[in-house]
């Protein structure tokens, strides 16, 4: 089976709509998706991209993403990677799809001279776990993940200083 990885380009937006809203579905996460294709296409590929995206394609028809982007470990006093969202279709899983993503991240990582390559994966996703800990990664049980979004966001900007 013929595997290719890829870097996304704006002409990728469309598509990289679909598979977000796909893993979203996969997620039952459908309800939180609020963004807006010309949005998420200014934030990926405008003058300061947030973010980075590659396809992965199966027999040369595009099965899967990787979104990430960079974070910096003070510890290590090296960037590393943080893998947002990785998807492949169900009718293209076994097909190594997700592990060549994956390979592909953990190789711009010695690339760019990062620490390390992490990622967050819901406690329900068993057969994701499992996979993920097939190729070596470890779970971080010690940790728990914050947030905050939605109305507490700009409350707490609003306690901010005024910059100097």
């Amino acid at each position: 089976m013929t595997l290719a990885i890829r870097s996304a380009t704006r002409a990728d937006l469309p598509l990289i709509a679909d598979l977000i809203r796909a893993l979203a579905d996969y997620e039952k996460l459908a309800h939180e998706v609020r963004f807006d294709d010309a949005t998420l296409g200014a934030k990926l590929f405008g003058e300061r991209p947030y973010a980075e995206v590659v396809i992965g394609e199966v027999k040369g028809v595009a099965q899967g993403f990787a979104l990430f982007f960079h974070n910096f470990s003070t510890f290590e006093g090296k960037p590393g990677i943080y893998l947002e969202d990785l998807f492949v279709r169900p009718e293209a899983r076994g097909a190594g799809l997700g592990k060549a993503l994956l390979a592909h991240l953990a190789r711009l990582c010695v690339e760019r001279d990062c620490a390390r390559l992490e990622w967050s994966v819901l406690d329900w996703n068993a057969p994701a776990i499992g996979f993920y800990q097939s190729l070596g990664a470890r779970m971080m049980d010690e940790w728990t993940v914050m947030r905050v979004d939605g109305d507490a966001l700009p409350a707490l900007a609003r306690a901010a200083p005024s910059a100097a």
